[in-house]
């Protein structure tokens, strides 16, 4: 049997979706050698084409040109809810940028929506995304634009929210915001690709029916995430885009890739963002 990479992230939302996947248990006529890498570590891999099948960071997708293509099973959107930009003191978004910014990647989509909110953004420094909170709460920078756990974990630290970038998509477009999304390497063959969006949609309803199945696994993965933190991550990333991004998914991505222009409806993504 034919053995596909996957690379996916540590994060609870992925280790949930996936488990029945990597773990054997939805068939597939392929056997997964999972590889869990921080999403920004992803992006830049997937300039090399390291692995058959990789989650990918929406605003990472225009870089990787014609190497991958968009599966529509196994995605990230969030309805209202995305990355926050967070302070020491409150602030608006606007007196946040003026000063050092922490971003968790160039190529995360956080960091392509923080260039669309505040376009004046101009001083910003990468750090790995679980590092951004320390850096703003001791004053290494002025403030952090943060992924994954750290939205349920920030106020913990004395930070304050100077927006949820998700939110600020959805008054803007009212769209989901796309925050990732699994994408098989070009060089696969239809059938392969096909059976992969198969086998990916059926692990994300395998977690929906059996959501204990993984825990283990997930909290394997989790490093010091608190059980909590873990389901509320979960909760806020699987849902019904999981199972296929679907036509207003679609638009989403368009809008995001297309740089925050208008697109219809009848709109597609580039042509190596397109959907087998």
């Amino acid at each position: 049997m034919r053995t596909l990479t996957f690379g996916f992230s540590p994060c609870p939302n992925d280790t949930f979706a996936f488990h029945a996947l990597t773990h054997g248990l939805v068939e597939a006529p392929f056997a997964i050698t999972p590889v869990l890498l921080d999403i920004e570590e992803l992006n830049r891999r997937a300039h090399e084409g390291a692995f058959d099948l990789t989650k990918l960071s929406v605003g990472a997708f225009a870089a990787v040109g014609d190497q991958y293509r968009l599966l529509r099973s196994g995605a990230a959107l969030g309805e209202g809810v995305g990355p926050l930009v967070v302070t020491r003191t409150p602030m608006s978004l606007a007196e946040a940028v003026r000063g050092r910014v922490a971003i968790p990647g160039r190529e995360t989509t956080a960091f392509r929506l923080l260039k669309l909110a505040a376009p004046s953004l101009s001083d910003v420094v990468e750090l790995r995304y679980d590092r951004i909170l320390r850096a703003v709460e001791s004053g290494e920078v002025d403030a952090g634009l943060i992924i994954h756990e750290s939205r349920f974990t920030y106020a913990e630290h004395g930070l304050h929210k100077a927006v949820d970038l998700g939110d600020w998509w959805k008054h803007e477009t009212d769209l989901p915001v796309p925050l990732a999304g699994i994408c098989a390497r070009s060089d696969l063959d239809d059938q392969t690709v096909a059976a992969a969006e198969r086998a990916i949609r059926e692990s994300v309803q395998y977690a929906f029916d059996h959501p204990e199945a993984s825990r283990e696994y997930v909290r394997a993965n989790a490093q010091e995430m608190s059980a909590e933190v873990c389901a509320q991550h979960i909760a806020l990333y699987v849902n019904a885009f999981s199972l296929d991004i679907g036509d207003a998914g679609m638009r989403a991505i368009a809008r995001l890739v297309g740089g925050g222009t208008e697109v219809t409806s009848s709109s597609a993504p580039p042509s190596s963002l397109r959907s087998p």
